[in-house]
Formats: structure tokens, C-alpha cells, sequence
């Protein structure tokens, strides 16, 4: 049991500490708006110190120590932050932005991705760092096809600046940015037409990707990214032939392939097969890989050979309505109607989750 002077200790000290944190608080609050920074920092530790749980002391402390380039301890305060407001889109943005500074990548995405989820589109200035990290931190890891979704979301918003044009030609062409060696003007030069096909400026983008195809005949991934261009502005026919030469310059280019497969699916699934087939060669493990030849073994009416491929196919992603609409029609015409009859129950039920 205390001392009656030991309980008056703690009265008074805590009739002080109430007294004092709203003047440290508001001079921390002061100094962050006058840009002191320093003095900021050390007024926004010692008014937590007294009321820890003060949320937006330590989102004030967070974004202060961010700009005085102290990243290890703004993610501190940053995850202090999130900890007490785990709905704060801000604060979540901005911890995965020292995170990415911090070179903790994985950790980085994942809040980076959960804050543009939860709307952090709000604050303009905000979510362009933050696509534009993503974007980078995709890039870093070779998921180039993410990395230009994210980067296309940028400049649709008005983005412009000399190093989003690399970050997309990056992208675009499947160069990781450490690996860029001599192709800095090729790269420019796909960022700036993917910046105008993003922006659905569609004629200057088919001149932009024309130019670079031109420009860059045999140079990795070019062909692919006109052909894939091309094929978004339904122009299937051009699209293929951009995939066929794309093949010639990287024989084992297992895109390109899937590419002409998808496309020729319904169109001429006899000319399709066998780009179908050199993919499950090359990735015999993917999914769209063994779904393309199944779907084309059962439009060329091979049925007992497409089956198997669709299975395949429903092993790797069993989520994908597309393989049990395919599945459905082949169970059918082998006359196997119950497990047709499951397939189409699938295919319902995944239709109408993707739907909601």
C-alpha cells in the first residue's frame, strides 16, 4: 500500500503531466509548422512520453523524422500509428514508404497495396509516391506486369516526370533497373508510349509503339510490347504478327506464344495448337499454359486429349471460371454428364463471387 506522501507524488505528477502535455504538444505542433524539425521531433517524444497513446503524436512524429530522412525511426513511430489506427490508410502508406526505404521490400508491398485498398487516393500527393514506389518495388522483384499496372495508374493521374518514363519502359520491356546496360533511349522511348496508352491517347500511342518497334527491331521484348499494345486496341491480326517476330528474335519467349495462342483461340484454333504446345514445353507448371491447349484441343475436337490439359490446368488455379466453363463442355461431349454437372456448379458459383 503506498505512503500517504507517495500518493500524493503520483496526484501531483499526474495533475503535471496533464497540465504540460497540451502546451508540449502544441508547441511540437508549432515547430512542425514553422518546418523545425529537429526541435519538432524532440517536443513530439517528450509529450508521447507523457500520453503514449497519443495517435496522432505519433503519426506527427513519423511523417517529421520521414522528412528528416531518419527512415528506421519513422517506421517506428509510423507502426505506433497504425498499431492504434489499423484503419488508416495514411498511416499505412507511409509506414510501407520507409519500409521501402529501409529496403524491407516484402514488407513495403504489402502495405503499400493495403493503403491504395483502403483508399489512400484520397490525399493526391500521397498516392503518387505511393504508385510510384510499388511500381518500383515490382520492378525490383521482375513482376513487370504489376509494376506497369501500377505505374499506368500514375500516369493516368497526370504524372509526367522523366523517371516515370523509365520505371514504365522498364516495365514495358521486362528490364529490371539494374539491368538497363545500354538500352536507356529504348527504354525512354517505351516509357513514353506507355505513358500515352495509358492515357488513352490511342493515335499517339500506336505512332509511339510503330516508332519503337521500328526503332528497335530486334531488342528483347519490343515486338512483344507492340503486339500486346496492338492486341488491347483490338487489332488482332497485327498483334500476332508482332508476337511471331518477337518469337524470332527470343526463340523460348514463352509470352509471345501465349499470346498468339489466346488470340487465335477462337479464330483459327488449328494455327493456335502449336504455339500452346511449345508453352506447357517451356512452363509446364503454369496455368494459362496448360488451360490454352486444353481449350484448343477441345475447339480442334480432341476432347480426350483436352481434358487432361483442362485438369491440369483446375490442379494449378482451382479458382479460374474459365477452366470449369471449358471443362463443362468437354465433360459433356465425352459424356461424362455428372461431372459436367459439377463443373457448371463451379463455374456458377465462382461467376457470381466474381460478380459481387
Amino acid at each position: 500500500m503506498l505512503s500517504p506522501w507517495a500518493a500524493l507524488w503520483l496526484l501531483l505528477a499526474a495533475g503535471l503531466s496533464a497540465q504540460t502535455f497540451p502546451t508540449i504538444a502544441a508547441q511540437a505542433d508549432a515547430a512542425r509548422e514553422s518546418d523545425h524539425l529537429d526541435e519538432a521531433a524532440d517536443l513530439y517524444r517528450k509529450a508521447l512520453a507523457v500520453r503514449p497513446d497519443w495517435v496522432e503524436g505519433w503519426w506527427y512524429l513519423g511523417t517529421v523524422l520521414y522528412d528528416r530522412d531518419d527512415y528506421k525511426a519513422a517506421s517506428t513511430a509510423l507502426k505506433k500509428a497504425v498499431d492504434f489506427n489499423p484503419k488508416s490508410a495514411n498511416a499505412l502508406a507511409m509506414l510501407g514508404l520507409c519500409e521501402a526505404k529501409n529496403e524491407d521490400r516484402q514488407q513495403a508491398l504489402k502495405h503499400l497495396q493495403q493503403a491504395l485498398a483502403m483508399g489512400v487516393e484520397a490525399d493526391r500527393n500521397l498516392v503518387r509516391v505511393v504508385l510510384y514506389t510499388e511500381g518500383t518495388l515490382l520492378l525490383n522483384t521482375g513482376e513487370f506486369g504489376k509494376a506497369q499496372d501500377a505505374l499506368d495508374r500514375l500516369a493516368r493521374k497526370g504524372a509526367d516526370q522523366p523517371e516515370l518514363l523509365v520505371a514504365l519502359g522498364e516495365a514495358v520491356l521486362g528490364i529490371r533497373p539494374a539491368d538497363a546496360g545500354d538500352s536507356e533511349r529504348a527504354i525512354e522511348q517505351a516509357g513514353r508510349a506507355e505513358l500515352l496508352a495509358a492515357r488513352r491517347e490511342t493515335h499517339a500511342a500506336l505512332d509511339a509503339y510503330t516508332q519503337l518497334a521500328s526503332d528497335y527491331p530486334k531488342l528483347h521484348n519490343v515486338q512483344f510490347a507492340y503486339g500486346r499494345f496492338l492486341l488491347a486496341n483490338h487489332q488482332d491480326e497485327q498483334a500476332v504478327a508482332a508476337f511471331r517476330r518477337e518469337i524470332e528474335n527470343s526463340p523460348q519467349h514463352l509470352l509471345a506464344r501465349l499470346g498468339i495462342a489466346g488470340t487465335l483461340l477462337t479464330a483459327d484454333p488449328k494455327a493456335a495448337l502449336p504455339y500452346a504446345l511449345e508453352a506447357v514445353r517451356i512452363a509446364p507448371k503454369l496455368e494459362e499454359a496448360h488451360y490454352l491447349l486444353g481449350a484448343l484441343l477441345l475447339a480442334t475436337s480432341s476432347i480426350g486429349k483436352a481434358i487432361p490439359e483442362l485438369e491440369m490446368a483446375r490442379r494449378q488455379n482451382p479458382n479460374d471460371a474459365r477452366v470449369y466453363f471449358r471443362l463443362e463442355r468437354a465433360y459433356m461431349l465425352a459424356h461424362r454428364k455428372e461431372d459436367a454437372a459439377r463443373a457448371r456448379a463451379e463455374f456458377t458459383r465462382l461467376n457470381q463471387i466474381d460478380a459481387k
